[in-house]
């Protein structure tokens, strides 16, 4: 993926400057640097919010984000296109569509259709990243190309090809259907015999642990993940040497669990002396999602009463934050602010661990209570600064009061 002069961009188009006062215009909260400013916590009218100290905007969505507006800066007459969603984040992809970027979406099959791209036009590939052939195909075409790709994620992808031009099969903690996933299996195909599989989670890790110590029967292995395996897998084959990796934003303890599990299967079926061979592993768990959960994992040693977690429903990394939370306190993972309805008393939210939008009741108990916020790694802090104000309303409290308690 060379760079090339006027036809690729990947560091930018070096209009930050010109960018930078509207995405503070739109995308920054005084509430939460307020927040920030005071240890995480302030308290009024009985409610204490207390943040997460590591929320929010990465560097790499931050990046992602502030590469679209470029492109729309700098190509004001040019058609602009963007490769699925820039981050799993709503508001911030429906600003984009608000600026004339036209967002091409996968067909049934998953396929992307590039053929109203014509040479003139200009094509944002997302933080997520992607396929191979999509890349090749976008090249092709010959279309100005911004490519805002996270360097965590091309961090995995340079295991994944390193494993594959070894002869590992890519294990690939992660979801099949996820676009980051998507790209980082395609990278096997830059080898001639490159394989991967994709395991959901520990359990269909262990599946895959058990054929390679027992084997089985392999139609039945692929009935259960020929969906998730490369074209013309073959368990007996391509499960000798394995490599794994993962979707960055996912379970960081389920990763290393999954990474032991295959450690300790190889070392069983071929001997600790014969492990190099068959067996590698790399931590590419993003920096900013181990902090995320670092900082609710230390949160929940001493639980607030109600934990909201905010973000994208299709959000991975949020769900997760919402997932550990969810073992200690009762937890709402929310899409925005408008979830929380302060005049209903309700609160609409995605059931944790499944795929129900739920509305509760009463959910602000009464009297003094702890309310503790996070938000994955694609919502702006706007929108952490909107939820604040909401849940403070829920019980006719001003924002500005919150502030002012602790002068």
């Amino acid at each position: 993926m060379e760079e090339r002069t006027k036809t690729y961009f990947r560091t930018g188009l070096g209009l930050k400057k010109d960018v930078l006062p509207v995405l503070e215009q739109e995308y920054h909260s005084q509430a939460v640097e307020q927040l920030k400013e005071r240890g995480y916590r302030a308290t009024a009218g009985g409610i204490t919010i207390r943040l997460a100290e590591e929320f929010g905007y990465c560097y790499g969505v931050d990046r992602a984000v502030q590469y679209a507006y470029e492109a729309a800066h700098k190509f004001p007459d040019r058609r602009l296109f963007l490769v699925g969603e820039i981050i799993h984040n709503p508001h911030v992809n429906g600003r984009l569509q608000d600026m004339g970027i036209t967002f091409m979406m996968p067909g049934e099959d998953g396929r992307f259709d590039f053929s109203d791209v014509t040479p003139e036009d200009v094509v944002i590939i997302p933080a997520f990243g992607v396929a191979i052939n999509d890349f090749r195909a976008l090249r092709e075409i010959g279309c100005l190309l911004v490519d805002t790709t996270c360097g965590s994620v091309l961090n995995v992808w340079k295991r994944v090809d390193g494993y594959a031009r070894g002869g590992h099969t890519a294990i690939i903690h992660g979801k099949f259907y996820h676009e980051e996933t998507k790209a980082t299996a395609s990278q096997v195909k830059l080898h001639p015999n490159g394989t991967y599989l994709i395991v959901r989670d520990i359990d269909e890790a262990r599946l895959v642990c058990d054929y390679i110590l027992h084997g089985g029967d392999g139609g039945e292995f692929l009935e259960r993940f020929g969906h998730s395996c490369s074209e013309g897998f073959d368990p007996d084959r391509d499960l000798s040497k394995v490599g794994v990796a993962n979707q960055t934003t996912m379970l960081a303890s389920e990763t290393a669990a999954i990474a032991e599990e295959f450690r300790k299967v190889m070392v069983e079926r071929y001997g600790e002396a014969e492990l190099d061979d068959h067996y590698r592993h790399s931590d590419t768990l993003c920096s900013a999602t181990q902090d995320r959960q670092n900082a609710v994992n230390s949160m929940m040693e001493s639980p607030p009463d109600v934990m909201i977690v905010i973000g994208g429903y299709n959000s991975s990394n949020t769900a997760h934050l919402a997932h550990i939370c969810a073992q200690h306190t009762k937890t709402y993972h929310i899409e925005d602010s408008t979830c929380i309805d302060p005049a209903a008393g309700t609160i609409s939210h995605k059931a944790v661990g499944g795929q129900e939008i739920c509305t509760d009741s009463d959910w602000l108990a009464a009297g003094s209570i702890e309310v503790g916020i996070t938000a994955g790694a694609s919502t702006p802090n706007n929108k952490i600064g909107d939820t604040i104000e909401r849940v403070l309303a829920s019980r006719g409290i001003e924002l500005d009061t919150l502030f002012a308690d602790q002068a």
